[in-house]
């Protein structure tokens, strides 16, 4: 009983926020989904990054271990994936992505934080960045076909992360009027996060909803299970185990359906993929939450 009362404490915050942005939409009311976005890219996740990274109490060793594993995690996660799409004869282009990265921005930094706390989002801020750089490379050249590495280089949230990550290996701090303005900024990036991905799946047109929803549910196994012996081949200590876990088996992005969009892949394919994933996430979720704690 006790279990089920501290899940329900991490997923409750996390699925009602998402609600609100979903019942948002459906209410009619405004949401310039654009414009939050980039704030939310620009200013506030960076912000979460660099000043999680440069107070966390992790030492460097940890979080060299734990990028190795989430690496080679989603090698793995994608090589798999890329059988199960062979398999299946469908289009590469369209679904190798999205099942291979998941949405560890929205959901996964929330329920890190909620589920093991400031060292958690430690941790996950660094899954986070790793796969934010491999989405905006390898992810976008098996969409579009080039990947850019001058983008990636440009992009606020590697800054913020190569940053973080000297602040912490050299012990320095930012003086303590500016470390207040970026907790404070930082401090918008879950709220904004998770209402935006309700308000996303408001506005999907999902498509092919009985090949989503079994693929969406090979891959909330497997991915559970292939970070799962990822986590263990490293011999992760049980916060980070649990992070790589959490952040890896998250469902799929809504990033990819909006570069499906973009570079004329079945964006339609890869809504039903973000919204059948999502829901089963609400099962999922507490599920692995159970098991890890």
């Amino acid at each position: 009983m006790d279990l089920m009362l501290t899940v329900l404490e991490i997923v409750a915050p996390v699925f009602i926020l998402a609600a609100i942005g979903f019942f948002w939409i459906k209410l009619g009311f405004e949401y310039r989904i654009q414009f939050v976005t980039r704030i939310a890219m620009g200013i506030a996740i960076p912000a979460l990054i660099f000043t999680s990274l440069m107070k966390t109490n992790i030492s460097p060793q940890l979080l060299s271990a734990i990028s190795l594993a989430g690496l080679v995690a989603y090698g793995v996660v994608a090589a798999a994936a890329f059988l199960l799409v062979r398999l299946a004869g469908l289009e590469i282009r369209t679904y190798l992505a999205p099942l291979t990265f998941g949405n560890t921005g929205n959901l996964g930094l929330p329920l890190a934080y909620f589920a093991y706390g400031e060292q958690g989002l430690g941790y996950a801020v660094v899954l986070f960045a790793i796969m934010a750089i491999l989405s905006f490379t390898f992810g976008v050249w098996l969409v579009s076909g080039g990947g850019s590495l001058t983008k990636i280089i440009r992009e606020p949230i590697v800054i913020a992360t190569v940053l973080g990550a000297l602040f912490l290996w050299q012990g320095w701090q930012t003086p303590q009027w500016a470390t207040n303005t970026l907790e404070l900024l930082g401090q918008m990036a879950i709220p904004l996060m998770l209402i935006t991905l309700g308000v996303a799946i408001a506005r999907l047109k999902p498509a092919k909803f009985l090949r989503a929803s079994w693929l969406s549910a090979i891959r909330a196994v497997g991915c559970v299970g292939l970070a799962w012996a990822v986590g263990r081949w490293f011999g992760l200590e049980p916060v980070a185990f649990g992070v790589l876990v959490l952040q890896i088996s998250t469902p799929v992005a809504v990033t990819f359906y909006l570069l499906a969009e973009k570079y004329g892949a079945d964006s339609d394919s890869v809504a039903g993929l973000v919204v059948t994933s999502t829901l089963m996430s609400i099962g999922t979720i507490p599920l692995t939450l159970m098991i890890l704690l």
